[in-house]
């Protein structure tokens, strides 16, 4: 592999796309497709008690962490942002990263940084990258697949096996609910901890798993629980965290890791939260108690379809298992496909019922998407059923980029949207179900003879006298019209939490509802008006003079 002539002289600019994001326009952006993950292709169909919030671009930010040259990193710029950037950063290496869908601002950028930057080597990463031909497509030097820290150090003539170093991140910002902004606090925030990319259980459909690899690989960037536990010791320290989202696609499946974590823990008394993904195969590794030792707070769980024939869920009792997590405490974020090849208009939406039917803290829905780059992609393409669709809109959250054995392309949008609009209906507000899922695991562990273990749900349970029942009254009065089954499910959980944190909690309820139930009709006014967010843009600097 080459590298670049000034080493690790080079000045480089780290980009993401550029906004606006959640429009429609010539470069691909779509109204339907924001820059936040949860109205995106979580709690979309909610209205104002969708959770909204923005995460930062991870992997330039572990890039630049990892690089001793003087860097920049440019997150969520607008085009004049870009523009003034490459005017007078006189950089010589521009990386930009983005996903498939935004394939046409990454060639707007390239063809940018050859007019303002003529002397800048392009270089473009991210699942964007996994287009086969897409090097006819874009003016780029470069196209790096897969992980790019040791790309990039290979580039500039350092060390491509030195250890990890990890940035501080916090896994969300900007979070908004029922029409009000929390506060910017880190120690009411999780720190992201990025432990490997890639995913062994290689899924057809999962781009994360083709990207880094396929089945069976990923890259480890910390290998024990020791230097896991260094890192988030660290972490705690200096950004005042205690809870932790893990970027990992089946962090659980390391049972050593997870195990030698967990004594670390106990032996230096951390009582820490952990966001974490895991597949059903990697929670049978593991009883309820060590679930809740280790912190397991929050679990985004591929529950795809009971006919499915993913190895993950063989054997598996889904509906019993989501309901002993949630029993202890433990947060779910289902996470099921529309459109499998088995399913037709006859059967979908039994399925999509029995998916409801988990009662999710959340739930995803997404269709079956055949992405660049996928197993699925290469079978469909050979069988000749892709249809011609622009690539702005494969995101799995519009309607199916190939042709299906049973199912339409325009039904497959109209199934989508009903089961978001499904679960509204049926399990009610995100917001209310976290409320009663800390609350069971309050009640189940509120004296459990570990201090460490009373001491993290004491922590998590904090909000739900402090001021979820402000929430928690707005809802219920919000709803009382609309779906009164879920409106008087509300009251009975203010009524039980308020009954347990006693008169503090009910005069704080009757004293925040009715503000919190105007801020949440004022927000559903503002969104049918097709108001929509927007991420700040933010600039990094590492390494830099002048």
């Amino acid at each position: 592999m080459e590298q670049h002539p000034k080493g690790t002289q080079a000045r480089v600019l780290l980009a993401s796309v550029f906004g606006p994001y959640a429009r429609d326009d010539e470069f691909g952006s779509r109204a339907i497709n924001p820059m936040e993950l949860y109205q995106n292709q979580v709690t979309r169909a909610q209205g104002a008690f969708s959770l909204r919030m923005f995460h930062r671009s991870w992997g330039i930010m572990m890039i630049q962490t990892n690089i001793s040259a003087p860097s920049t990193v440019l997150d969520f710029p607008t085009r004049a942002d870009f523009a003034r950037e490459l005017a007078s950063g006189a950089y010589d290496i521009v990386g930009i990263s983005s996903i498939i869908v935004n394939v046409g601002k990454v060639r707007e950028m390239c063809r940018m940084v050859r007019e303002l930057s003529p002397q800048s080597v392009i270089i473009v990463g991210g699942h964007v990258a996994a287009i086969p031909g897409l090097q006819h497509m874009i003016d780029a030097d470069h196209i790096v697949r897969g992980e790019g820290i040791a790309w990039m150090r290979r580039y500039l003539g350092e060390n491509p096996e030195a250890p990890i170093r990890h940035p501080h991140i916090v896994s969300g910002f900007g979070m908004r609910v029922m029409g009000v902004k929390s506060p910017e606090k880190t120690s009411h925030t999780a720190a992201t901890i990025i432990p490997s990319v890639g995913c062994p259980m290689g899924c057809n459909f999962c781009t994360t798993s083709s990207f880094f690899g396929g089945k069976g690989k990923f890259t480890n960037f910390y290998e024990t629980g020791q230097e896991l536990f260094e890192v988030m010791s660290e972490m705690e320290r200096t950004m005042n965290v205690r809870s932790f989202f893990v970027m990992d696609e089946n962090f659980l499946l390391n049972r050593p890791r997870a195990m030698e974590l967990l004594a670390l823990m106990k032996q230096h008394h951390k009582s820490w939260s952990f966001y974490v993904f895991s597949s059903v195969n990697a929670l049978r590794k593991y009883t309820m108690e060590e679930l809740v030792e280790l912190g397991i707070s929050w679990l985004w769980m591929g529950l795809e379809s009971p006919h499915s024939r993913y190895k993950k869920l063989e054997g598996s009792d889904t509906l019993k298992l989501t309901h002993e997590l949630r029993q202890h405490g433990i947060k779910l974020l289902g996470s099921t496909i529309v459109g499998l090849e088995h399913h037709t208009p006859e059967n979908i939406q039994a399925e999509i019922e029995y998916a409801i039917a988990h009662q999710t803290d959340f739930h995803q829905f997404m269709l079956y998407t055949p992405v660049p780059g996928t197993p699925l992609h290469a079978e469909m393409l050979e069988q000749g059923r892709m249809l011609d669709v622009d690539l702005a809109d494969i995101h799995g959250q519009y309607k199916f980029n190939f042709q299906h054995a049973a199912i339409s392309r325009d039904d497959s949008k109209k199934f989508l949207d009903w089961a978001f609009c499904r679960d509204f209906e049926v399990n009610g507000p995100s917001l209310y179900r976290i409320c009663l899922t800390t609350f069971q695991g309050w009640m189940r562990h509120k004296n459990h003879p570990d201090p460490r273990i009373r001491e993290r749900f004491e922590w998590e349970a904090r909000n739900l006298w402090k001021g979820y029942g402000g929430a928690l009254w707005a809802m219920e009065h919000r709803l009382k019209k609309s779906n009164a089954e879920i409106s008087a499910r509300v009251h009975a959980l203010r009524r039980d939490i308020e009954n347990e944190f006693g008169s503090f909690t009910k005069w704080v309820s009757r004293l925040v509802g009715p503000v919190l139930l105007w801020t949440t009709k004022r927000e559903q006014r503002r969104l049918l008006r097709g108001y929509s967010y927007e991420p700040p843009v933010i600039v990094e600097r590492r390494n830099w003079a002048g």
